[in-house]
C-alpha cells in the first residue's frame, strides 16, 4: 500500500519555485490517485481465496469481475493515505495562495517593472507610423503569476480527486461509495473536522 505524502516546508521560496511546487503536486498525486487501482488492488490479500486449478482449465473470454474491497480496508486506506495526502497538497497550496495575496517586497523584478512602467509612460507614440508601437504589456509580478499556477492546480485538484474518489466508490463495499457520503469534499472535511477533535 502507498504511504501518504509529506508535505515540504512551507517558506515563499518554495511557492516563487514553480518547478518545486509543480514537482511536489505531480509527485503527490501520482504517488496516491494515480495509481489508485494499484493502490486498492494492494488491499486485495491473495491469500484470501484457495488456488482453485479448475480456473486454469477452460479459457476466460472475458474480464474476471473485480472483487470488491472490504469496507474497513478501504476506509484504512482512506484515513492513513489518500486523505493525509490530500491534506498535504491543500496545506502547501493554501499557503501559497496567502503569499500569492501577500504583498512581496522581496521580489526582484519590482524594480525592473518600475522602469519599464516609467518608460512607457515617457515614451511617445505615433500609432500613424507604427500601429502597434502604442502597446505595452507589463511584466506580469510574481505574486500573480504564483496565483495563476494556483487557479490552474486547484482545477487540477479537483478532477484528480473526483477521479479517485469515483474509483474509491466502484471498487470499494461500502454501500453510498465511500464511508457513506457521495462527494469526496464532504468525506474530506469530515475527516479533517475528526483529524482536529483528535
Amino acid at each position: 500500500m502507498a504511504s501518504s505524502t509529506q508535505k515540504p516546508g512551507l517558506t515563499p521560496a518554495l511557492c516563487f519555485n514553480e518547478t518545486a511546487l509543480r514537482d511536489f503536486l505531480r509527485i503527490s498525486r501520482s504517488t496516491v490517485d494515480d495509481t489508485i487501482n494499484q493502490n486498492l488492488n494492494s488491499l486485495l490479500a491473495p491469500s484470501d481465496e484457495a488456488f482453485d486449478p479448475a480456473t486454469t482449465a477452460t479459457r476466460q473470454a472475458g474480464p474476471r469481475a473485480r472483487r470488491l474491497i472490504s469496507a474497513g480496508s478501504c476506509e484504512s486506506f482512506r484515513n492513513k493515505v489518500l486523505f493525509p495526502s490530500w491534506q498535504a497538497r491543500s496545506d502547501v497550496m493554501n499557503y501559497c495562495a496567502g503569499v500569492a495575496t501577500s504583498p512581496d517586497p522581496n521580489d526582484p523584478e519590482h524594480m525592473l517593472r518600475e522602469v519599464e512602467d516609467a518608460k512607457a509612460r515617457d515614451r511617445i507614440v505615433d500609432e500613424r507610423l507604427d500601429p502597434y508601437s502604442g502597446r505595452y504589456f507589463p511584466r506580469e509580478a510574481r505574486t500573480e503569476r504564483l496565483a495563476t499556477l494556483l487557479r490552474s492546480e486547484r482545477m487540477v485538484e479537483e478532477i484528480v480527486r473526483q477521479r479517485t474518489w469515483q474509483t474509491m466508490g466502484e471498487r470499494c463495499e461500502d454501500p453510498v461509495g465511500n464511508g457513506g457520503t457521495a462527494l469526496w469534499a464532504d468525506a474530506f472535511d469530515k475527516w479533517r473536522k475528526s483529524n482536529r477533535a483528535a
